[in-house]
């Protein structure tokens, strides 16, 4: 029996230098990395010729109530309030509404402007429901030994099938729609990430919207700036994503001038080819 606990310690004991090891072998930026664009097939179906209008009325009102608009792109969420004074049951009625439309009888501009407020409205949804917390990534929910934060955990079932946030962005937002734009509106409940926008998303304005969404955060200086050394310093946002924006320098720079004000035209002058100093990302909570 003696012998037996003995080897039992040290059998714990190794396990847990090996944990402390895979931990330390592994790079932090593994760990936050994006998952891979991979189409969930279901998830195509739709009806071009559908004159159906989703009401994304409620989750306007939620905005209205709990977003206030510091700069151009540069927004913040009253986690505190809403939690005190009945956000929270909003937003819970906003998303539960959400989960019973039929999707796939939606035309292509009703389906993107509905898993866009879906999505941002369930990020509020988790952060609410765990408030107060510091920074998304502290509600660990998500399933994996080394998963963090909540965007693997399965939320929400829509037309039978349950999701996730990763699902909607991963499988679904990203590889039907395959536009870079989808980063600058989908919303991580952080202050390094684009902002949560203030207007909810309409299939009647969906180009100006994304456009918008993506001047506002590439002319901030938490997405692009030059260093007192002269380096260049991006969103970690560029590097998790980086095909997405463009697999080539020459792409990826296309993609910041084509948005780009005066001041960061300037900036990146006759810059081809990228020397990134450094890749940051805030993830303290987007709250007011």
């Amino acid at each position: 029996m003696k012998s037996g606990l003995v080897i039992m310690r040290a059998l714990s004991v190794a396990l847990s230098f090996l944990l402390i090891a895979v931990a330390v072998v592994v790079p932090v930026r593994h760990l936050q990395a994006a998952p891979d664009a991979d189409l969930w097939p279901d998830w195509q179906a739709h009806d071009p010729g559908s004159t159906v209008e989703i009401d994304h009325g409620d989750w306007q009102a939620v905005l209205d109530r709990y977003v206030t608009q510091h700069a151009p792109g540069v927004t913040s969420f009253d986690y505190a309030a809403a939690s005190r004074d009945g956000g929270t049951e909003m937003v819970a009625g906003y998303v539960d509404a959400m989960t019973k439309i039929n999707v796939d009888a939606l035309n292509r501009d009703q389906q993107f402007a509905y898993w866009v407020n879906l999505y941002n409205a369930l990020t509020v949804k988790v952060v609410l429901d765990h408030y107060p917390v510091d920074s998304i990534r502290d509600i660990d929910i998500s399933p994996g030994l080394f998963s963090s934060g909540p965007w693997g955990k399965k939320l929400i079932t829509v037309e039978g099938r349950t999701l996730s946030l990763d699902d909607i962005e991963h499988r679904i937002l990203r590889p039907i729609w395959r536009d870079a734009r989808i980063h600058y509106v989908v919303n991580c409940a952080s202050i390094g990430c684009p902002a949560l926008a203030p207007e909810a998303f309409d299939a009647d304005k969906l180009e100006a919207q994304l456009d918008q969404a993506a001047r506002d955060f590439i002319n901030h200086p938490r997405a692009v700036r030059i260093n007192a050394d002269g380096g260049l310093v991006l969103s970690s946002l560029y590097d998790w994503y980086r095909d997405d924006f463009g697999k080539s320098d020459a792409e990826f720079i296309a993609h910041l001038r084509k948005f780009a004000g005066s001041e960061l035209t300037k900036a990146l002058g006759g810059i081809t080819e990228l020397d990134v100093a450094d890749y940051e990302y805030d993830w303290a909570l987007n709250a007011r």
